[in-house]
């Protein structure tokens, strides 16, 4: 097994890779192959059903008990969606990510956490609210941007020739 990813990691991505984000619950416990890149032999029973437990604790997934299916939670899809934003090793392609923002104080708590992940995910400030990164995570940071409900004060951009103002 990939050490780097724990057993609830690996369930939530395999669901998040799947079409609605629910599987039948035999079917991922013996194909974990198809659901996770890289896990080649079916899980260990226990070892499943403790991480599921704990997935479901924190509100990650739920149960479907009639058809023993696992679903995965709005927070368990945004849990899944940045894990594999900050886990990504793929080769840059040349753009940077750039995220300029005015969040008004009465939602600081929002801009807080905004600021938060945009550092977990590997972006830099250039200027008290504009920040920049390597990172192909456009699609999903508007996706959150969305979710946090600040489209109206976030513009996030893509650009291959960005001047740093160093000379």
């Amino acid at each position: 097994m990939n050490k780097t990813i724990s057993i609830g990691d690996l369930i939530l991505e395999g669901l998040e890779k799947t079409v609605d984000g629910y599987v039948r619950l035999e079917d991922f416990l013996y194909n974990t192959h198809i659901y996770a890149k890289g896990y080649d032999r079916p899980l260990k029973k226990s070892s499943f059903a403790q991480a599921l437990r704990r997935l479901r604790e924190k509100g990650f997934v739920e149960f479907d008990q009639s058809e023993l299916i696992i679903k995965l939670s709005d927070e368990g899809k945004a849990r899944a969606v940045w894990k594999r934003i900050k886990n990504s090793k793929s080769k840059w392609d040349k753009k940077w990510r750039i995220v300029a923002f005015d969040i008004p104080e009465k939602y600081r708590v929002t801009r807080n956490l905004f600021r938060r992940r945009l550092r977990e995910f590997s972006f830099t400030q250039m200027q008290k609210s504009v920040w920049i990164s390597k990172i192909d995570c456009v699609d999903i940071l508007r996706w959150y941007v969305r979710d946090l409900g600040i489209t109206t004060w976030v513009s996030i951009l893509e650009a291959e020739n960005v001047d740093f103002g160093k000379s």
